[in-house]
């Protein structure tokens, strides 16, 4: 039994790990950064304990004091969260090492999984469709080039580690793929430490739907239907939603069923994601596996009434699913924001201190948070400072309602992309659901800040 959790992460999610666990009345411990020492996380939490400097390589991925404050506060468990080392198969096996629970899967299915040509292979093993591609580590940008011939312009150039939109690009032509190769290359090797490239064949305009899946260690596996992320900017969401309002019935349902598929081929246990993408005739195609809670987690929450992170504690504390697929209901809609602290026309980060913070209130209203008033919002950490969830019986009430609550959010002090927000809600494409992944290119021309 899980008495007492580790969160290994900062910000909004730290709050929310430390919220489901006090409702479960577990103990929680913080641990922080110098530059978060005065984050709302760091008080919430049951206890808290300095981890080191400002940057992630001194603090929240620095995996000895995160282990020896383990170790030194007694808990049973560690969370991650997501980003930082909640993908890191080393970390969750070190974690197993020490004798602590880490809530997620087996280090073995995040080392498959995390490298997206490793994925591919697994999944098409388990019967799941792919967009045409390379399933190996390219050699050079002249094997790029023969292989893109092949399977014919335009392609995708991807990084087999990582993920964020970082070592990606959409190439037209030989020209542009021999540019790009290197580069990305490059860039992928000093973010992730692997440089390994690989190509598929380019969707054009397709949706970006993921499907949510808890899996136990008893073989039992369920979905729990899905969500639109087509909203994208530089490949980074920022408007996700559930239901997809593009799916039909019987899409949805053999999403659902290809993602049980494979999470059960792959022995993967806990809560995880499948993305895919879909194309105008709702083909869909395996696109990569998240081993770990999603960011926008909670408008399935709000779908389905389930907690996931008290899900993910339950079945890493060696409890079986306690509900069945029949039994996963899908009532009303919700629409998640991500609230960003960057400039709104350049989507550079906008770091600064905040001078004043109000927010929207109202039923069908969630909010999740890294800030208060007068927080300092650093340039060490990715610029996510809260999330808007706003829910409703249908898509059109929340959208009514999400409008009305970014039209009454104020964030002072800093620049926010709350702006960019307004624009994609009122717009008529959103309101009828053409949300394919170049929305923001195609339709918001200009922010009018």
């Amino acid at each position: 039994m899980i008495r007492k959790i580790l969160i290994a992460n900062r910000g909004e999610i730290a709050s929310r790990v430390i919220r489901t666990c006090k409702n479960l009345g577990i103990s929680t411990v913080a641990v922080y950064s110098e530059a978060d020492s005065e984050a709302p996380f760091v008080e919430y939490a049951d206890e808290a304990y300095l981890l080191g400097g400002s940057r992630v390589q001194e603090s929240y991925l620095n995996v000895k004091k995160i282990l020896e404050i383990a170790k030194e506060t007694g808990v049973d468990a560690i969370h991650p969260g997501y980003g930082f080392l909640s993908e890191n198969a080393d970390f969750a096996r070190s974690c197993e090492d020490a004798g602590l629970i880490f809530i997620g899967p087996k280090p073995e299915v995040i080392q498959q999984m995390g490298n997206k040509v490793e994925a591919r292979k697994k999944m098409e093993q388990a019967g799941l469709p792919l967009v045409p591609g390379f399933s190996r580590p390219l050699i050079d940008s002249a094997e790029a080039a023969a292989v893109a011939e092949k399977i014919g312009y335009p392609v995708m150039l991807k990084a087999s580690a990582g993920g964020g939109g970082i070592g990606m690009q959409a190439v037209a032509n030989a020209d542009e793929l021999l540019k790009a190769f290197e580069g990305n290359q490059k860039r992928a090797q000093l973010f992730f430490g692997n440089g390994d490239m690989f190509i598929e064949k380019l969707i054009e305009k397709p949706r970006h739907i993921e499907i949510q899946v808890l899996a136990d260690g008893f073989g039992n596996a369920v979905y729990l239907w899905e969500r639109e992320c087509s909203v994208q900017r530089r490949h980074q969401k920022v408007v996700e939603e559930a239901p997809s309002s593009f799916l039909d019935e019987e899409t949805r349902k053999q999403m659902g069923i290809a993602a049980v598929k494979a999470v059960k081929a792959i022995g993967y246990c806990n809560a995880g994601t499948l993305e895919f993408l879909v194309d105008a005739d709702k083909n869909f195609y395996f696109l990569e596996m998240n081993t770990r809670l999603q960011v926008e987690h909670p408008v399935t929450e709000e779908i389905t009434g389930l907690d996931l992170v008290e899900q993910q504690i339950k079945i890493a504390s060696g409890n079986k699913l306690d509900f069945t697929q029949e039994e996963v209901k899908r009532e009303g809609h919700s629409i998640e924001v991500r609230i960003y602290a960057e400039d709104p026309k350049t989507f550079y980060p906008a770091p600064g201190k905040i001078s004043g913070l109000k927010l929207p209130e109202g039923e069908g209203i969630r909010h999740e948070l890294a800030v208060q008033n007068t927080s300092v919002v650093s340039h060490f950490y990715d610029p996510m400072i809260a999330k808007l969830i706003v829910s409703g019986g249908s898509r059109n009430e929340a959208i009514d309602r999400l409008r009305e609550a970014l039209n009454t959010y104020k964030i002072d002090g800093i620049k926010t992309n709350l702006p960019l927000l307004k624009e994609i809600i009122v717009h008529e494409a959103f309101s009828k659901g053409d949300t394919t992944t170049d929305f923001i290119d195609k339709y918001i021309k200009k922010i009018t800040v």
